[in-house]
């Protein structure tokens, strides 16, 4: 930066001078954001000791100058690395977009460091500090990774042999409703069968019952009273019997 420009800054900040709006401070509505004051009887407008400078055209700052950051530069927003191919280091300066993540803002301002840019807001991106685990540590965990991908691998399988399990289930349980419905269908079949056998087994019998001969009945034993030993005489009807 040349003497001249740095003498140029110090005559802009020297005529700076600070435009409010007239009322500011007194009502709470108001705000500092300058309005031009047209009232009749406005004191401001007719520039009254100690109400507040109007906007001229001494208050300007000299063209030269005009914009440029306090260093000297003339500030551009960066947002990638393919902004700065269309950048002068000699006169600009360039300020790296809030947008930018952490990764590539390392990259971008290691770029801009080695193409001579002035970097108006740098930032220390520290690093996550890996933990050095001990030799022990490290092998159990080694093991359990391997024991994780073994899994994973041996997962598809065993999915594989309980869906075929499964469908053979499921065959068999289809099967299974199909018998029983036979099965039902058959039995009263065969009792029907059974009946007729038994029908036919026993007309033979019936037919033998009928034609052996009927068993006499054993004659019943008449047990002889003994004749009285005292001679008593029989007593006699009346009528006598015939020759």
């Amino acid at each position: 930066m040349t003497t001249e420009t740095k003498r140029l800054i110090r005559v802009r900040t020297e005529k700076s001078a600070v435009f409010k709006r007239g009322g500011f401070g007194t009502k709470p509505q108001l705000s500092d954001s300058w309005r031009k004051p047209r009232g009749q009887h406005n004191k401001q407008r007719e520039q009254r000791k100690a109400k507040g400078a109007l906007p001229k055209p001494g208050y300007g700052s000299p063209v030269a100058v005009r914009g440029m950051h306090p260093s000297g530069f003339f500030e551009v927003l960066v947002f990638s690395e393919k902004d700065l191919e269309t950048l002068d280091a000699k006169t600009q300066a360039i300020r790296i977009s809030a947008g930018v993540g952490g990764r590539k803002r390392k990259a971008l301002q290691e770029k801009a460091a080695t193409a001579g840019f002035k970097i108006l807001n740098t930032r220390v991106i520290k690093e996550p500090v890996k933990k050095e685990e001990p030799a022990e540590e490290k092998k159990e965990a080694a093991k359990e990774k391997k024991g994780a991908k073994e899994a994973k691998k041996e997962a598809p399988a065993k999915k594989g042999a309980a869906k075929a399990d499964g469908a053979k289930k499921k065959s068999a349980e289809e099967k299974k409703p199909a018998a029983t419905a036979a099965s039902k269908s058959a039995k009263p079949a065969v009792k029907e069968a059974v009946k007729k056998e038994e029908k036919a087994a026993a007309k033979p019998k019936a037919k033998e019952a009928a034609k052996a001969p009927a068993k006499k009945a054993a004659p019943e034993k008449i047990e002889k009273k003994p004749a009285d030993k005292t001679g008593a005489k029989k007593k006699s009807s009346g009528v006598k019997k015939n020759d």
